[in-house]
């Protein structure tokens, strides 16, 4: 399950600065129902998290109207064809710059490395960045931050994009899982500031993994 993160670089509350919790098929592929277990199992504890989190009024990003009624958020089925082990090469000349946000907050990020991998039939790359604040911090030091957009944005899934929280890995490859994309939190409710997915990190195939957009009830 992807780690507690200090709002100050997925997802900063205007009048907050800092909070404990959270805040990054274009062609046919096999069934995955003979996945191995402990890959879905995986995939289902994080949807379990993440919903336990929205719950609790003290970690969750919900206004209270939508909160009281929750029960879970939408995703897509499980699916281990989203669980690529890519090839990681690392910037370490790369120079930090400012990430607009959905207000006029800058997070200041650095690209560490360029994941390589091939999805949906498609060899594919995506930046990946650390923050610099949270680099400091012994709880984040090995801490990545995955945004990126597909064709699934403004119709399956949120229209600006969804991230995935990473690690450093210790050799040359990386392992990501787009089934624990998840929403910023301004997908949720404005009074949040989130980073803006670059448009590098655009990919032109459908990626049906991990959160969906959010309907809530009586809306």
């Amino acid at each position: 399950m992807k780690p507690t993160l200090c709002i100050g670089l997925i997802v900063i509350l205007i009048s907050t600065a800092c909070k404990e919790k959270k805040m990054y098929h274009d062609v046919e592929k096999e069934e995955t129902t003979d996945a191995p277990t402990d890959a879905l199992a995986d995939i289902l504890e994080f949807q379990k998290e993440l919903n336990e989190e929205f719950k609790d009024p003290e970690t969750s990003p919900l206004p209270d109207r939508y909160r009281k009624d929750f029960e879970t958020l939408d995703f897509f089925a499980p699916d281990t064809a989203y669980v690529v082990e890519a090839k990681f090469v690392r910037t370490p000349e790369a120079l930090p710059f400012l990430m607009p946000t959905t207000t006029d907050r800058k997070s200041k990020e650095v690209v560490y490395g360029i994941a390589h991998f091939e999805l949906n039939g498609k060899k594919r790359q995506l930046e990946v960045y650390q923050n610099e604040e949270l680099m400091q911090q012994s709880a984040y030091r090995d801490y990545l931050f995955l945004p990126f957009s597909d064709e699934t944005n403004d119709t399956e899934t949120y229209t600006g994009g969804r991230y995935i929280d990473l690690r450093i890995p210790e050799g040359d490859i990386i392992r990501i899982d787009f089934n624990k994309a998840y929403n910023p939190y301004c997908a949720y409710n404005k009074k949040y500031s989130c980073p803006i997915v670059p448009s590098i990190n655009a990919m032109d195939t459908a990626v049906r993994a991990g959160v969906k957009a959010f309907e809530p009830e009586g809306k």
